[in-house]
């Protein structure tokens, strides 16, 4: 990565520690008018002074203070307050700054790629359903969205730095009709869901660039930490041996503008149009910790409540899509010590995509490697998965119906997070498999109320040990699934929506689908 792809990025962390002669107090981005912070919870600020300052932080009744070390850098905490406001932060040295209208709520994180990144009414990625009577109606003063003012996209030069920054461009923008279109849609309505449900202020910093894999989101210090992860490390320095993001974008912009006349001399002679050129994909906007050094190092260590998590569309494909597991142990590893707390962490499992499933097996397809990755990730405490199986479709890249996909979110951050008593939270979840003579007999969690969406079961396969799938016959009894075929004797192993757009419809009382499974390990 060269220095004009970062220097966009890379001097924002330079000018905000600013030049050592200066003596004025100085804050992060995140400390701003009409910002949130997080209720019940220490507070931590933070900042620059000249060395030795004495820094005086009030918050409503709190008070703190700190010194500025010999590196001009200085921290304090404040007492937790509880939710409401606003409030004045004031942060005084030989210089006051003083931060209006602050709100104590609960501050989530909203990462991801762009289906985290889509936006209510957005430019690249569409609009979601309901698009303009959504945004009228999003009249909330008590939600607030931190969106960073020089976003980063694939399709562009400006890269992350090498290292993380300290501080992150952005701004916190009060939730209302005209804001709310540029907020991140998965974002704003898990946090709608939030608010009406708790009566407290909700803040969402996003944190999401499109088209980027998992591994751009950990630190490289984690990922290396990690031995699994080796082959993906290892991949990435031979994909970026040599490259240079300028000549690959002034290579993409040639051979588009020789399409162009290609295209038009086709189509004055009534041919068939040449194929257009791959489009420019900047690989430094996707090279591993980059994007963790540019849009979560300078969070830390701001409290949160949480993150919410919606990725792997990019990883769903790549050869070691297998390995997603670890890359997601690995990230909320990482997160939980950075942040010092267990964080709760949910995400989005992948939805259905591309062609309706034609065989009872379809291992290769589009996201099902990590789909299966996420689903055994929950092993990890304090976490949840969102499923979502039934929600996408076969053209659905974008799903224009992200409410549905909050409100998926939302009923396990209401559970898990904050005590409501919600009965059934989450689609069912496979357990156990244990075979029965000719039968496989599966256990569930989350199983209350086991049926078919509608019409008979589907979804299942089956094998003997010859690994060869078959369509399956499945029934319910009471919270188990009981499935066999005719043509396999001795069951070796199930399978449950097992392709990139599966035929399933196993729900619970809920209505909540259960997650695709398979129940071997089989390569």
């Amino acid at each position: 990565m060269n220095l004009v792809q970062r220097s966009a990025i890379s001097c924002l962390a330079v000018a905000w520690l600013g030049a050592p002669a200066l003596a004025d107090v100085k804050l992060p981005a995140l400390f701003a008018d009409n910002m949130m912070v997080q209720r019940d919870a220490r507070i931590p600020v933070w900042g620059t002074a000249a060395p030795g300052e004495k820094i005086t932080i009030r918050l409503s009744d709190r008070k703190a203070s700190a010194t500025a070390g010999d590196d001009r850098k200085w921290a304090a905490m404040l007492k937790p307050i509880e939710a409401g406001g606003p409030f004045d932060l004031t942060v005084s040295g030989v210089n006051t700054i003083t931060i209006h209208n602050v709100l104590a709520g609960d501050v989530w994180v909203a990462s991801g790629q762009s289906n985290m990144e889509m936006q209510l009414k957005g430019r690249m990625h569409g609009s979601v359903d309901h698009a303009d009577e959504e945004i009228a109606a999003a009249n909330h003063p008590a939600i607030r969205m931190f969106i960073h003012d020089e976003p980063l996209a694939i399709y562009e030069l400006p890269a992350p730095p090498d290292e993380p920054l300290a501080d992150r461009v952005g701004a916190w923008r009060i939730c209302s009709p005209e804001t709310v279109a540029d907020f991140s849609a998965l974002g704003y309505f898990f946090a709608r869901d939030l608010q009406k449900e708790l009566g407290v202020p909700i803040g969402i910093i996003n944190a999401s660039v499109g088209g980027t894999p998992i591994e751009a989101w950990t630190s490289l210090e984690a990922q290396r930490a990690e031995p699994a992860l080796k082959p993906v490390l290892d991949d990435w320095q031979k994909r970026l041996a040599g490259y240079d993001a300028e000549r690959e974008q002034k290579n993409f912009l040639e051979a588009k503008q020789r399409w162009l006349k290609e295209r038009a001399a086709a189509n004055a002679k009534g041919e068939p149009a040449p194929k257009a050129p791959a489009p420019f994909k900047n690989l430094g906007v996707m090279a591993p910790a980059g994007l963790f050094n540019a849009r979560i190092a300078p969070l830390v260590p701001f409290t949160i409540r949480g993150v919410i998590w919606y990725q792997g569309e990019r990883n769903a494909l790549a050869p070691l899509s297998g390995l997603y597991g670890a890359q997601l142990k690995t990230m909320i590893g990482d997160l939980r010590a950075r942040w010092g707390s267990e964080l709760y962490f949910a995400w989005v499992q992948l939805p259905n995509f591309q062609k309706e499933q034609r065989e009872p097996s379809e291992p290769n397809g589009w996201g099902v490697a990590v789909r299966d990755e996420m689903r055994k990730t929950l092993a990890v405490p304090r976490t949840g998965m969102a499923v979502t199986i039934d929600l996408g479709g076969e053209k659905a890249g974008h799903p224009t119906n992200k409410s549905d996909f909050a409100a998926r979110l939302s009923r396990l951050a209401l559970h898990d997070v904050y005590a409501k008593p919600i009965a059934i939270w989450c689609g069912p979840l496979f357990r156990t498999a244990r075979r029965d003579g000719e039968n496989m007999v599966l256990t569930f969690d989350h199983a209350t109320g086991l049926r078919a969406r509608s019409g008979e079961i589907e979804g299942f396969a089956i094998a003997g040990a010859d690994r060869k799938f078959v369509w399956a016959n499945a029934r319910i009894d009471g919270e188990t699934v009981i499935v066999s075929s005719d043509a396999v004797r001795e069951p070796a192993a199930v399978r449950y929506g097992w392709a990139a757009n599966p035929k399933c419809n196993l729900v619970n009382a809920a209505s909540l689908p259960a997650s695709p499974f398979r129940t071997d390990d089989w390569q």
